[in-house]
């Protein structure tokens, strides 16, 4: 069991107590977990010995102490998903991840994985753990393309070194609001979101550096088609430099607009070309997906190609 303590700032006050503790504490995922942590007595407030409801309203200076149970392990399962292969061999292969397939399994998300379908395909390198076998990087729920999963540790080992030294290529295509005047190099440090354990954001405390080249690529009315090249490969980033200079992709309703244009729900961002050094011939690889059905829709309904 975990114990938290939590004082609540001044930007959450009057926040109901169950919305307060999925956004502040990173073991909460949601208002549910936190509802159900509220029904087992595990939240209380320092120097109050009453029981809360998920009602409670928090106020600025309360001390929230919530006992976190020892998560229960889990086992990544074999599942039957069809998986859209682009490149296979005996130490990898790469797939091209379709938008709304989450990588992983993690709280909320135990089965119906990408690692599920991997693992009913083949053997992957163990290096990640019995959730994350095989994955080298990973996408967001919503972000479609490339990905390269390592069959055996060697093969890990060696494109994670890749990763670690930059000289793996990732470019993305991205639909942009409004109009991004030049190509550019951000070089933006990314953390954690101090106030809200989901978010990443620029220049928190502990961040890491980040850098991301940009190149316009077409203008599309009030919003820009770029390619996204990442040195380094952060959380989100990206989502997070992109809104931090004032052009979040369109689609985020995480780092843009609660309301986005034409109601999407999902970033409008796509991995579409990926570069590496295969980890036993030494042969360069290079691979390039389509651009997806959501992301031409996208474009078609702002009125361009």
């Amino acid at each position: 069991m975990k114990i938290c303590e939590i004082i609540v700032p001044q930007e959450a006050d009057s926040q109901r107590i169950d919305v307060f503790l999925s956004n502040f504490v990173e073991e909460i995922s949601s208002r549910s977990s936190a509802q159900k942590l509220l029904t087992d007595n595990r939240i209380r407030v320092m120097g109050s010995r009453s029981s809360l409801s998920k009602n409670y309203r928090v106020m600025p200076g309360d001390i929230i102490i919530c006992e976190i149970p020892a998560p229960v392990p889990l086992e990544a399962v074999a599942e039957d998903i069809p998986l859209h292969i682009v490149y296979e061999d005996s130490d990898l292969l790469v797939v091209d991840k379709p938008r709304g397939l989450v990588v992983h399994p993690s709280a909320g998300h135990h089965s119906g994985t990408l690692v599920n379908a991997l693992l009913y395909h083949c053997e992957l390198s163990g290096i990640g753990g019995v959730l994350r076998p095989g994955i080298v990087h990973r996408l967001d729920k919503d972000t479609s393309g490339l990905m390269v999963v390592a069959k055996n540790d060697a093969a890990h080992i060696a494109l994670a070194a890749q990763l670690e030294r930059r000289t793996m290529g990732r470019t993305y295509n991205a639909v942009c609001m409004g109009s991004v005047k030049n190509n550019l190099r951000i070089d933006l440090p990314i953390g954690r979101h101090p106030h809200d354990r989901k978010k990443m954001t620029v220049y928190p405390a502990k961040a890491r550096n980040a850098v991301t080249y940009i190149e316009v690529l077409e203008y599309l009315k009030n919003f820009t088609l770029i390619a996204a090249r990442l040195e380094t490969g952060r959380t989100h980033q990206i989502r997070v430099h992109m809104a931090h200079i004032g052009h979040p992709v369109l689609g985020d309703i995480v780092y843009g607009a609660a309301r986005q244009p034409f109601g999407l729900t999902g970033q409008i961002l796509h991995a579409i070309n990926l570069q590496f050094i295969h980890p036993s011939s030494g042969e360069e690889m290079e691979f390039n997906s389509p651009l997806p059905e959501y992301f031409t829709e996208a474009i078609s309904l702002i009125g361009g190609k």
